[in-house]
């Protein structure tokens, strides 16, 4: 059963793009993108939370926008509409009453207009500055009542005029993080290797003419998997790991504790900058999905190693 459902659902969205009139929408993208003031969404029934959901996302994505219900706009809420905004209004029938009660108020206001409607003969298609039909060939309830279909390319629409104005703005991914510095999404790009990284004592350290023995203390106790090695100006040298030092005394038994580093350490390590995203240096540290790595030492300009960090730590993090 669910299969017919997911093909015929398929076919309505098929329908939508196949019939959408493109120009008509980059027409609704240059109004909002040329606007002064404010976008206000406004909707009834399912058609509302969708405008909900899209006045969210352009907001959270650079562009100031509002959900107004239609309701409370003709009880008061409507002072906040002037001359410099455009309402975008959602509606599958364009003949919801509370909708339609709505534009002689938003003419008076001298707000611009725009209809994102299914049905072009509609009442509401006929008195808005601007209409955009969302092609619409059946709902997928069998009844074709729910609103099923509708919604979701009410939905598709709106979430492209976001992505437009996105890119029109040039909205970058740090004005994402700034707007979103809660929660997974902000954390993945807000927080950086710097503000997760082991530093001073706490980094477990040597140099190369130490001898595997006297190192041991520190891989053990300081349980970062690794001790880097550096010279006397602390600049990275290479890195010794637990599998370096099990491949070790697989290889040459316990003679190798009087080995010295240099001549065991891995001394090409991946490294990475304090200043990028902890996000990248877990991107860095899955890279190699044959050899994966749990650490990276964190180096400055002039190679020198300021940290450490960990999956770990990257993971405890909640990113």
């Amino acid at each position: 059963m669910l299969e017919d459902l997911f093909v015929k659902a398929n076919t309505h969205i098929d329908y939508f793009f196949e019939h959408l009139d493109i120009q008509k929408a980059e027409k609704v993208l240059d109004i909002c993108r040329t606007c002064k003031g404010m976008l206000f969404f406004t909707g009834v029934g399912k058609s509302g939370y969708v405008a909900q959901k899209i006045a969210a996302t352009i907001t959270s994505t650079g562009t100031r926008a509002l959900f107004l219900s239609p309701t409370d706009a003709l009880h008061g809420d409507i002072g906040i509409v002037n001359t410099d905004d455009v309402f975008l209004i959602f509606s599958k029938s364009g003949d919801t009453d509370e909708l339609l009660n709505l534009i002689p108020c938003l003419r008076n206001k001298e707000a611009k207009i725009i209809g994102i409607i299914s049905n072009p003969k509609s009442r509401l298609a006929k008195v808005c500055d601007l209409f955009i039909e969302l092609p619409l060939q059946k709902e997928l309830c069998p009844f074709d009542l729910v609103p099923t279909t509708s919604t979701t390319i009410q939905m598709i629409f709106g979430d492209v005029l976001t992505v437009g104005l996105m890119k029109h703005k040039k909205f970058s991914k740090d004005e994402y993080g700034i707007n979103h510095p809660a929660g997974t999404i902000g954390k993945r790009v807000n927080v950086k290797v710097m503000d997760l990284m082991l530093t001073g004592s706490a980094i477990p350290v040597c140099h190369p003419e130490n001898k595997l023995v006297d190192i041991l203390v520190d891989l053990s106790n300081k349980k970062c998997g690794c001790v880097v090695v550096v010279d006397e100006q602390f600049a990275l040298k290479g890195i010794f790991t637990d599998g370096d030092l099990r491949r070790a005394l697989q290889k040459n038994g316990v003679q190798v504790l009087e080995t010295p580093i240099w001549q065991i350490m891995t001394k090409t390590p991946r490294m990475i900058s304090p200043h990028v995203l902890a996000l990248e240096a877990m991107r860095q540290m899955e890279a190699d999905q044959t050899h994966p790595i749990t650490v990276l030492p964190v180096v400055d300009d002039h190679h020198k190693v300021v940290g450490l960090i960990k999956m770990h730590d990257i993971v405890q993090s909640g990113i």
